[in-house]
């Protein structure tokens, strides 16, 4: 394989890693941008959405089979259960501590990642749940690069969902007040925007955007645990700071350039698949000190 063949093959696994960070970034950068929390039981919802993707192909693969149709409905379902469980977290955990300091909300946050985990963890046992499909290992040889079918519908779906998104946000009613929530919340209750519900279709969002990328991940990787929100819920988190937290176009940039930093990280001398999350990590440290807005953020000034 020339480097130009292993340049493009480390492109397209970063474009696929990246999609995940993509969509559990969107899930942090909405929800701070409405309530100005940093969610970080989210990447546990990313958790929970791959097993209930992994419930709901059990329940459809009788009659659907285990292939991409029916990991599309089995996604579905999951966007809409993890959605749901996300209104409730909000609704029971966050929204009583909305006026609290941030430092309260915070330790709440990670109270819920703990509580998900370890429900988790009791209904496992701790151990890998192997997520069985149909899939094959077909794809399209370019030369000595191989594209496979999995990577191709994965990218596709992502695309579709971030695509989607952002229509909603720039072009629907709800989306338009979802913007103004972010910008002055007592303003949009003066105007009559039911600010509590624009807060709960947001974690529904979210949630459920975490909940496909999930979903989508056990079926690609053919696995899922317990813990595995806990890093990629991390890596997401880095993400959104990247792009800018609070902008939904720099958590998707963000997430995909993360993916492919990662990617061609592992490839430098020096840099082996075992300090990939060093690398990253690194990364975020160096956004915080030179660029703590992102690249798409705007920076606030708040008064104390």
């Amino acid at each position: 394989m020339t480097w130009y063949d292993s340049f493009l093959q480390q492109l397209v696994d970063g474009l696929v890693l990246g999609s995940f960070y993509a969509l559990v970034a969107l899930g942090y950068t909405m929800v701070f941008g409405v309530i100005k929390l940093l969610n970080f039981a989210h990447g546990d919802l990313y958790m929970t959405g791959a097993f209930a993707g992994f419930g709901g192909l059990s329940l459809v693969s009788g009659f659907l089979g285990a292939g991409w149709l029916g990991i599309f409905v089995a996604m579905l379902l999951a966007m809409l259960a993890v959605g749901c469980l996300g209104v409730v977290i909000e609704r029971v955990a966050y929204h009583p501590m909305l006026g609290a300091p941030r430092l309260s909300i915070l330790i709440t946050a990670l109270a819920v990642s703990l509580v998900l985990q370890n429900a988790a963890l009791a209904l496992t046992g701790g151990q890998y749940t192997a997520f069985s499909t149909d899939l094959g290992f077909g794809g399209i040889s370019l030369g000595n690069l191989f594209l496979s079918y999995n990577q191709i519908v994965l990218v596709a779906a992502a695309a579709v969902l971030m695509i989607a998104l952002e229509l909603f946000v720039s072009r629907t009613l709800y989306g338009r007040a979802m913007r103004a929530v972010s910008i002055d919340k007592d303003m949009c209750r003066m105007m009559g925007i039911n600010v509590s519900a624009v807060i709960a279709v947001t974690f529904f969002i979210g949630s459920g955007l975490a909940a496909a990328a999930g979903t989508m991940a056990g079926a690609y990787y053919g696995s899922i645990w317990y813990f595995m929100g806990f890093l990629i819920g991390r890596k997401a988190f880095t993400a959104a700071v990247i792009g800018g937290i609070g902008s939904i176009t720099g958590a998707m940039l963000g997430g995909l350039i993360l993916g492919l930093l990662e990617s061609f990280g592992t490839h430098i001398p020096f840099i082996g698949s075992e300090w990939k999350d060093v690398f990253t990590f690194s990364i975020l440290i160096l956004v915080l000190v030179f660029k703590p807005t992102g690249l798409l953020g705007k920076s606030e000034v708040e008064r104390m």
